[in-house]
């Protein structure tokens, strides 16, 4: 039989002047390969996507920033994890390479994903060791190597690189992330308690977001896990910063349709694409000149 036709990662490139940011949108994936093999229902397995988020930043080549996106959804495999973040309990066979499972995976959701909402199974069976190494050969390094190359290419051309890690989150908090499940802020910018890159990056974001009226929050709940750990070194000029944002703004997470004020945020998110542009061509012209 041959092999499904499907392209697991996309490349937008900029079609405006270049400019040292980077987008990335990995869980707004939507195409759920034929060897899942999932055992719950496709509608509540859908409620894991970031849906809409690719959409919401499409402006984003045409001001200058290229926009990677993963067409595979994370509940496959997740890009925002490190290949040791793997319950071996998950398999059929002994996992060749080492593993250290970590929290997300206590949680059901690390690499491979095995619960939603920390209670539904997502398989009634274990996973073969060849169809987890399948998925990792075939979406999770390309996801990571064409994001490391862009950054890699941006960094040479500009000697600085920002680049912002796009999310979404559910309206109402997790009991086992939030502790509790009270409405959640509108967004949520996660760089790594400010490890992650400059106050300036952030502090832009925040600024730009409070600007419109909407409640922003820092690093609660949501820090920022491997694509902003991996390719952050803000001693290098190298930035990265998670930003969440909430699905009622947007969506009915029940239906999954987009509501009306899809088409209002999209523009206001345009508008804070446009800000970092300028934000990040300002820092390269400092850095061109020593300043």
């Amino acid at each position: 039989m041959p092999a499904e036709a499907w392209t697991p990662v996309e490349l937008l490139p900029t079609s405006g002047q270049p400019v040292p940011l980077l987008l990335d949108s990995p869980h707004s994936g939507s195409h759920y390969p034929a060897d899942f093999g999932y055992a719950c229902s496709l509608d509540r397995l859908r409620q894991a996507e970031d849906m809409y988020v690719d959409e919401l930043f499409a402006s984003a080549p045409a001001q200058g920033a290229p926009l990677l996106r993963a067409h595979f959804p994370r509940s496959y495999i997740d890009p925002n994890r490190g290949l040791e973040d793997l319950d071996p309990e998950l398999l059929d066979g002994e996992w060749p390479l080492s593993t250290r499972p970590g929290e997300k995976t206590r949680l059901g959701v690390g690499l491979i994903w095995s619960r939603l909402r920390g209670t539904t199974p997502i398989y009634s069976r274990k996973l073969s060791v060849e169809e987890v190494h399948r998925r990792i050969e075939r979406c999770w390094k390309p996801y990571h190597a064409t994001l490391e190359r862009e950054v890699e290419r941006l960094h040479a051309a500009f000697g600085c690189l920002f680049h912002l890690d796009c999310h979404s989150m559910p309206a109402n908090g997790d009991p086992r992330i939030d502790g509790h499940s009270e409405p959640r802020a509108d967004f949520v910018l996660g760089d790594r308690d400010g490890t992650a890159c400059c106050e300036a990056f952030t502090a832009r974001v925040e600024a730009y977001l409070k600007g419109l009226g909407y409640d922003v929050r820092r690093n609660l709940p949501y820090k920022g896990v491997e694509l902003v750990r991996r390719y952050s070194d803000p001693s290098r000029g190298r930035h990265s910063l998670q930003l969440e944002i909430n699905r009622r703004l947007y969506m009915d997470e029940e239906t999954f349709a987009k509501t009306d004020r899809f088409s209002l945020l999209q523009a206001q998110l345009d508008g804070l694409l446009a800000d970092l542009t300028v934000f990040a061509g300002d820092r390269s012209a400092a850095h061109s000149t020593g300043s």
